[in-house]
Parts: structure tokens; sequence; C-alpha cells
């Protein structure tokens, strides 16, 4: 029997970052387009990884609006605030809808609330991002149900931050991966040091082995398909980094060259700022 349910993505454009820090051509720093996708039934829906700017939470209200579906659940896949921090300002249109996440992510979440936003949010988008109280309950032990279909819950460990999950539709063969996997836009490797990119390049393995049909990326490409092809991808990136990195070269180097080896990747910003992180500037 054919399943009930379908999926949509939005992708919401990016921001210039505020401040001085710029690309090495002078040019501003942008931050990535975000996806925010909606698995649906015939009435029903689940929301997953809400953006985090005043612009693009209304350009996400406004697409669920114009779907007819009720939210019953609000789910974030990670604890980085682009991927959250527009809840509590989505929230009271979609009445009785229940927000989870994992409870790592629940952590994450909390320290991303506070010191994350006193720290970078806030310098680099003054006044675009709305309150974000952390209002994420863990996943229920059944997991999650959308009009009687299973929508599995996976924890895939540290991928481009700490304790990451992704949402697996099998009914569908989805997996609504965040930021475990990239597509066509510059990976955030600042934080891979220390067995972190090892990790990634682990969970691409367990979300390879779900064999999807679909996977939808938290920072993508708007004009690319959700291809599963985006998991070797982002596989071949990690592994030219790793390569890179053992070759301890400058922040600059590294960043040139990663650009030449990724011409069709969009926004260089976090290989510039990921470079200066591992490498020193």
């Amino acid at each position: 029997m054919s399943s009930r349910l379908h999926y949509e993505v939005l992708v919401t454009p990016g921001a210039p970052r505020a401040g001085a820090k710029t690309l090495p051509t002078g040019e501003p720093i942008v931050s990535s387009p975000v996806s925010t996708v909606l698995v649906y039934g015939e009435e029903e829906a689940v929301l997953i990884d809400p953006p985090f700017l005043d612009f693009q939470i209304a350009q996400v209200r406004d697409w669920v609006a114009a779907s007819g579906k009720r939210v019953r659940y609000v789910f974030s896949t990670h604890g980085h605030g682009d991927h959250w921090f527009g809840t509590a300002a989505l929230l009271p249109g979609f009445p009785g809808a229940r927000v989870h996440a994992t409870p790592g992510t629940i952590e994450v979440m909390h320290q991303q609330a506070v010191q994350g936003r006193a720290r970078m949010w806030d310098l680099d988008f003054p006044g675009m991002i709305p309150p974000s109280p952390v209002l994420a309950e863990p996943v229920p032990e059944e997991g999650l149900l959308l009009e009687g279909e299973e929508l599995r819950v996976i924890d895939v460990g540290h991928t481009d931050t700490d304790a990451t999950s992704v949402l697996h539709v099998p009914s569908i063969g989805l997996v609504v991966a965040g930021d475990a996997v990239y597509n066509g836009v510059h990976q955030y490797v600042l934080e891979g040091a220390d067995g972190g990119l090892r990790s990634w390049l682990s969970a691409l393995d367990t979300i390879e082995g779900l064999a999807p049909a679909h996977v939808v990326a938290g920072h993508k490409n708007a004009e690319l398909p959700d291809d599963p092809a985006a998991i070797a991808s982002t596989r071949s990136y990690l592994r030219d980094v790793v390569r890179l990195l053992e070759q301890k070269p400058d922040a600059r180097d590294f960043y040139e060259e990663m650009l030449r080896l990724h011409p069709d990747r969009l926004n260089p910003g976090p290989v510039w700022y990921g470079a200066l992180g591992l490498l020193g500037s």
C-alpha cells in the first residue's frame, strides 16, 4: 500500500553577518541557506528545523499556512540556533503542536540560547533573531506518529556539531538529515577537531545504511534535488578537509584549495572561518 505521507522543502536564503569579519576578498560573510521541511499527510504535518532570522521565519509561517495542514509536531535535528531559534515565534500559528528533539540536542540548545546568542548569533545578526526559549521536550519512547505512520528519530552523534540526529520516514524513503548532510553548500567544519570529522564520516555511513530515496540536507542549494548522492559528496568534502588539515597549511591556502576542489558549492564563508578556527590566522 502506498504511503499517505509527502514532503516539501522550503530553502530560505542567508543574510550578511554584521561586524568586521569578511572573506579574504573583502566580501561580507553570509549565513548559509537553511532547509525547513514539512512532512505531511491528509490533514496533519511535522515541521522540521525552523529557521532563525525574522524574515526567514515569516516565509516559513506563510508557507505552512498555505499548505492548509495542521502542524502536530515541530522537530529540530540538532542544536545549532539556525535550525530552531524561530520555534517560539512560529508556535502561535500551530495550536496544540508539541516541540521535540533528542536529549543531546536539547542540551546543545540550552548552550546556544544563552552563550551562543551572546557570543555569536546576536553579534552577527543584531535585531534579527526573536526570543528563543528552549521549548523542546525529548522525543517520546514510542517515537513520532503522523496519521498512523512512523517517523524514526535516529541519533548520529557528532556531525557538524555535537549530539545531532536525523528524521527517517521509512514509508516514503525520506531522511531529513539536518547538518549531517550538505548539498551544494560549503560545509561547516569549525567544530570538527578532536575526532569530530571522523565521527561525522561514521554518521554518513549510518545514514547511507538506511538506503533512502530522498535526503534533505540542512543547508542546500535550492536548485538541487534531494538526491541521496549528497551523502557521498558530503563524505568526499570531509575527506578533502581531513587530507588538507594533515598537511598543516595556513588558513588562506586551505581556503583557496577547498574552493578550487569544490567550485560549485555556495557560500564560502564557513570555509574561511573554519580555516581560521582550525588553523589560526
